[in-house]
């Protein structure tokens, strides 16, 4: 009898080892699921983090550059001013307009200088095509090649940017006899 009783749990142990089977499977199944969707979840969460300081950076940077438009289109202005003063200078006049258009000149600088906007110093300087922009080069003995010799029209920068590069001659070697 004892033999009768080992032999008929043997189909039921069967059903229940192949129930465990299963049931072991569909769990590593939900794992791995469970485990895959954690890494996207994590992965889009620093997805997004990564979206809002970027947008945050964006923002800031179209903030701080806004005025760049306007600021260029006011140049023009402004180098007419300079070629004003220039001519009255040349011209060896003093007189109150000349002392009212420099004034002028003199209150946009300001203006520009408040709001990030600031000349290029370019008047014997080395050449640097990132901020000067060479209109032509003029053999010259008394300037290094290479270097800015006349400023022809100002450039600006704003803030780290340069918004419109110096309009330069550039010194050349000499020519030789």
């Amino acid at each position: 009898m004892a033999e009768m009783k080992n032999q008929k749990p043997a189909p039921e142990e069967a059903a229940v080892n192949s129930d465990v089977a299963q049931l072991q499977a569909k769990l590593a199944e939900a794992e791995q699921t469970r485990d895959q969707n954690l890494d996207l979840a994590k992965r889009t969460q620093a997805e997004f983090e990564n979206y809002q300081k970027r947008a945050q950076r964006d923002s800031t940077q179209a903030l701080r550059f806004a005025q760049a438009p306007l600021a260029f289109d006011i140049l023009a202005a402004l180098d007419n001013l300079d070629r004003a003063v220039a001519a009255a200078q040349q011209a060896g006049e003093t007189g109150p307009l000349v002392q009212g258009v420099a004034m002028v000149q003199s209150q946009l600088l300001d203006m520009f200088r408040r709001h990030g906007v600031t000349r290029l110093d370019a008047q014997g300087e080395p050449f640097d095509p990132n901020f000067h922009q060479a209109v032509m080069q003029q053999p010259s003995k008394e300037h290094p090649a290479g270097t800015v010799m006349q400023v022809l029209e100002h450039g600006y920068r704003i803030h780290d940017r340069v918004l419109r590069p110096a309009r330069v001659i550039v010194s050349a070697p000499p020519a030789s006899a």
